[in-house]
């Protein structure tokens, strides 16, 4: 008998445990009444993904046990129908007179009202922002159930990336695979699941259907995208990317799926909606009534303002412009047309009486020594001053406009345009933020208006406009140079005479490697930022602040 099967796409909040669980039993209620006989919801999709030191909490394990029963019993009328959700399971146990708690990564099988069948995930990740290790135990079984004659067979994310546990699930009986996955996004991600997951269904020859998480948590975006691989490892369906949705596909006799097909990603749009969930889902699901930035007339924070506004609507975008006595004439001209193109609030607040202040009370000490980068980080420090003072009186969280490249070298003022709440682009290089400038201005995916970033913006030469006639290319080395050698530096780790053999002038690598490793203290401060690459600073990137290596 043909089988329908629903993958629950869900964007589910950590630690929402009634909100996530309401939500399962929605999404499980909608696709019964579809046809589906069988709804997989994500990787522990009652606590939501990564929960991290929550698991450690004895009252968090017993609520979400308590929230799989609920779930059960909430769907007990609903014949036939079978569901697995993901969810952390624990038990203690005695060892010499010490209590300790062993917890599981688990997903079970609800039906009639009850749960039929649990499985406590095999392989567990410990890599990049992955640390299962300090949370859970390696499960050591295997779980196949029967759902309208066919023989399912469960394992979970990380398991379906080594032969051991789809090869003891087909031993078991299995006819098709089911595996729900919380792998975050970074960029050309998607391609890699599908091609590793048709790898899997081949080897084992077993269709797999992937149920992914989608939606922002903290530092990390899920893509969803969810999708179906035939026994011949060839995509058989896929699910949008980057939005909830209930993704169906069809069983036949022969155990083939079958199923919609959402076209290829564009790179562009895809690191767009990453920012844009990334930027959505911090906000929302901590409860802030908006957002405000520093607009400077650059590209970095015109970038950022536009990604806010597709986020969360102009509305709950305040952007603040804050001339200095070297701002140019054209930055808040562009400064001031890009906010009347996105409609957003728009102030102007000039800094020059704050910073003739600030020298004034440090001429004595300052007395007979040349202005330099202090008086720079002193305009930017009123700024941030600025900024954090709205945000205090009026509730909105502050985004930061750095880029990786700044963050990377330190071209940033500690304090200063690093104070804020949540940094936007911190993982995106400055030459991306140029392409997705241009992406942007030639698309409006969110239809909140095109063409919203001033041509003069994107080709100017980039400056921080804190001492007269001032670019970046004084400080640093041309943008499209330095992104080549931090990208093989810090992405690829590759060493300064392997760059330097590629091609590239060794004291320019060697400063560039330099400035990298003095500026980790800074880094080490900076606001939590969205992960779009598979390094970026934060997880993936834990070097000592306090280092001699050279």
């Amino acid at each position: 008998m043909p089988l329908k099967i629903c993958v629950a796409q869900l964007n589910l909040t950590v630690g929402d445990i009634a909100g996530n669980s309401q939500k399962i039993i929605d999404a499980a209620r909608a696709a019964y009444e579809r046809g589906a006989r069988l709804v997989v919801t994500p990787e522990l999709s009652i606590c939501g993904y990564p929960a991290e030191d929550l698991w450690l909490r004895p009252a968090f394990m017993a609520a979400c046990d308590d929230a799989v029963k609920r779930v059960a019993h909430e769907l007990a009328g609903l014949k036939g129908l079978h569901v697995v959700v993901g969810h952390p399971h624990g038990r203690s146990l005695k060892s010499k007179s010490v209590q300790v708690q062993q917890r599981y990564n688990a997903a079970s099988v609800l039906a009639d009202g009850k749960v039929i069948e649990t499985y406590a995930k095999r392989e567990l990740p410990n890599y990049q922002v992955f640390d299962e290790y300090r949370y859970f135990t390696r499960g050591q079984g295997t779980c196949v159930f029967q759902v309208e004659g066919v023989s399912v067979g469960l394992i979970i994310c990380e398991d379906a990336w080594f032969d051991e546990p789809a090869n003891l699930a087909l031993a078991s009986g299995a006819q098709l695979l089911v595996v729900p996955n919380a792998s975050p996004y970074h960029a050309n991600k998607d391609a890699e699941r599908i091609g590793r997951m048709g790898e899997r269904a081949r080897a084992v020859g077993l269709p797999l259907v992937y149920a992914h998480l989608v939606g922002g948590q903290d530092e990390v975006v899920f893509d969803g995208a969810s999708f179906a691989v035939n026994a011949d490892g060839v995509l058989a369906a896929r699910a949008p990317s980057f939005r909830e949705d209930l993704f169906f596909v069809d069983v036949d006799d022969s155990v083939n799926i079958s199923g919609p097909m959402a076209p290829d990603p564009v790179a562009e749009a895809e690191l767009w909606d990453a920012l844009v969930t990334g930027v959505r889902d911090y906000v929302t699901k901590n409860g802030f009534p908006g957002v405000l930035l520093g607009l400077s007339g650059g590209i970095d924070s015109a970038l950022v303002l536009a990604i806010a506004v597709d986020a969360l609507g102009k509305d709950k975008v305040r952007a603040v412009m804050m001339p200095s006595p070297y701002t140019a004439d054209i930055s808040w001209l562009d400064a001031r047309d890009m906010s009347q193109r996105l409609g957003v609030q728009y102030e102007e607040i000039g800094i020059t009486p704050m910073f003739e202040a600030f020298k004034g009370a440090l001429a004595n000490d300052f007395a007979g020594l040349p202005e330099d980068t202090t008086e720079e980080n002193i305009q930017a420090r009123i700024r941030g001053v600025i900024l954090m003072a709205l945000s205090n009186k009026f509730g909105s969280i502050v985004l930061t406009t750095g880029n990786k490249s700044e963050m990377a070298t330190g071209y940033c003022t500690l304090y200063g345009d690093m104070a804020g709440g949540f940094a936007v682009i911190k993982d995106v290089m400055k030459t991306t933020v140029f392409k997705l400038a241009r992406w942007r201005n030639a698309n409006d995916p969110y239809g909140t208006g095109a063409n919203p970033i001033p041509e003069r913006i994107i080709v100017r030469p980039p400056s921080a406009e804190l001492r007269p006639d001032q670019v970046d290319q004084d400080s640093l080395p041309p943008y499209e140079v330095l992104d080549d050698i931090l990208s093989r530096y810090m992405e690829f780790d590759q060493g300064v005479d392997e760059i330097v053999a590629a091609g590239f002038d060794r004291p320019v690598v060697e400063k560039v490697a330099r400035l990298v490793r003095i500026n980790e203290y800074k880094r080490r401060q900076s606001p939590v930022g969205i992960r779009v690459t598979h390094r970026s600073f934060g997880k993936d990137w834990r070097y000592p602040i306090t280092n001699k290596f050279r």
